[in-house]
């Protein structure tokens, strides 16, 4: 097994599988060299794991105990530093690695910006991209770099993958023209309901694709992101959403990308971890 990692795994109190034999495969992506305003999502991984530590491992909304559930984490992928698009295709060789020796793991990405789900929508090739985001990312190039994380939903586009995009409260208007062009359906976090949320999802083909660019969240449960956008969703109502997902959908993959900051237990981590083991959980039932 060569899997492109480093030495971190999941922080929890609780014994993990191997990848070949788990049903959840946990891997970070330690990047953030397009960051374009604060910089420190390379550190996402690790907070993310670290904030597990302050979670019960039982979930009480669906009765079950993840550590009860077969979970691996293979570590980080080992990033080319400033390179977005080298590192999403070491994310895409892991797993396709993983995938060839357990066909069943449900990879779960931890982040680092956003341009690394590139990678792996590239390895799963999953017929719809759900993303909750603050950000339409559908720019043809930023800083003169295509794979900058404000392209990433542009590139997945251009792979032929259905998009739904939802929280959203920033772009371009060149953005807004290509969704237009395209058919990309988006929702407004100031028009977000369950119900727009069902209305743009249940006709997308299956199976799905699952990203959650933190920063999708209320600034004050995110304070530490590289995008940071007032008039954000709350956690429930994201929680609500992936758990009709859960229920309705086949899911190929899910991440968790952009969070940050250089405290441990900071709120970000926080979120993104009980975000972690609710997505979990919900799966696991």
């Amino acid at each position: 097994m060569d899997f492109l990692y480093t030495y971190e795994t999941l922080k929890l109190e609780f014994p993990l599988v191997g990848p070949e034999r788990a049903r959840f495969v946990i891997l970070g992506v330690p990047f953030d060299g397009t960051t374009s305003f604060k910089a420190g999502a390379r550190f996402g991984p690790t907070l993310i794991r670290h904030a597990t530590l302050n979670l019960e491992s039982y979930v009480l909304d669906y009765d079950v105990d993840i550590a009860e559930l077969p979970i691996a984490d293979i570590g980080d992928v080992a990033v080319v530093a400033g390179d977005p698009r080298r590192t999403a295709d070491r994310v895409r060789e892991t797993i396709e690695e993983l995938k060839r020796i357990n066909p069943d793991a449900l990879p779960v990405l931890l982040g680092g910006e956003h341009s690394q789900t590139l990678g792996a929508v590239e390895a799963l090739k999953p017929a719809s991209y759900v993303v909750f985001d603050a950000h339409l990312d559908l720019r043809e190039s930023y800083e003169d770099n295509p794979y900058n994380h404000a392209c990433v939903a542009r590139r997945i586009s251009e792979l032929g993958v259905k998009e739904a995009m939802f929280g959203i409260r920033s772009g371009t208007r060149e953005e807004v023209s290509y969704a237009q062009e395209k058919g990309i359906p988006w929702v407004h976090a100031r028009d977000y309901s369950f119900d727009a949320f069902i209305e743009l999802v249940k006709p997308l083909p299956e199976p799905v694709y699952l990203s959650v660019d933190i920063d999708v969240f209320d600034l004050s449960l995110v304070p530490s992101t590289g995008t940071p956008e007032a008039g954000g969703l709350g956690f429930w109502d994201v929680i609500k959403a992936l758990e009709w997902l859960a229920e309705n959908k086949k899911i190929a993959g899910f991440d968790i990308m952009e969070v940050a900051g250089e405290n441990l237990g900071n709120p970000t981590s926080l979120t993104a971890a009980k975000l972690l083991f609710y997505f979990i959980g919900m799966m696991g039932v």
